[in-house]
């Protein structure tokens, strides 16, 4: 079964995720999300085994990545929940190892580029024990344009990253950060201005 397919065919299906993409609480454990998620990992799994450039890894990337602009490259291995929630534009590059909960949405801009082993979460969970048995939920995240997410970064639920930024290797975004930022650290926090021309000359 189609991922279109189990929409059409399990209407449960389609009540968690819609509650999941407007953040509210949902349950990610039904048979009916089980069995859509496999969907995507047959086409995850399929990426993850072919040769480097043949004509399949792209159609399997368009596949998986159907709202995401035709020339989108994603270099094997990467991971996601869904695929289709996963809005990036034209000229993105996402290199080896990323992961992606994709649950929220996560939306990045035109040119940006993403380092090995990022990780880009939009799924949270209750602090509460038996409320995190019960239900999770999600938020979005937007990256802006031509940003450079440095390797083993991880960006959590809900942030928002402006363009032309620059994030340092294995920082941990937990909040937004302006246009024209260099943010490095855990929690990531700004430490310079870019693309000014104060800064032409440093």
């Amino acid at each position: 079964m189609t991922r279109r397919e189990a929409l059409e065919k399990l209407p449960a299906l389609k009540v968690e995720l819609e509650n999941m993409q407007a953040g509210r609480p949902y349950n990610a454990h039904t048979p009916e999300m089980y069995e859509y998620r496999d969907e995507v990992k047959k086409l995850l799994r399929r990426l993850n085994i072919t040769e480097y450039h043949e004509p399949t890894m792209y159609s399997i990337t368009r596949e998986l990545l159907s709202n995401s602009a035709d020339d989108v490259y994603v270099e094997p291995p990467f991971q996601c929940d869904y695929g289709n929630l996963i809005f990036a534009e034209q000229g993105v590059w996402i290199n080896f190892g990323c992961t992606i909960l994709d649950g929220g949405g996560v939306y990045i801009g035109k040119k940006t580029l993403i380092a090995p082993n990022v990780n880009i979460f939009t799924a949270g969970h209750p602090l509460d024990a038996d409320e995190r048995d019960k239900w999770e939920y999600c938020k979005p995240v937007h990256i802006g344009e031509r940003c450079w997410i440095g390797g083993g970064v991880t960006i959590c639920p809900g942030v928002t990253i402006g363009d032309r930024c620059v994030i340092g290797a294995g920082a941990v975004v937990v909040k937004d950060i302006p246009s024209d930022s260099l943010a490095v650290g855990n929690p990531a926090h700004v430490i310079r201005k870019l693309n000014n021309s104060d800064n032409k000359n440093e």
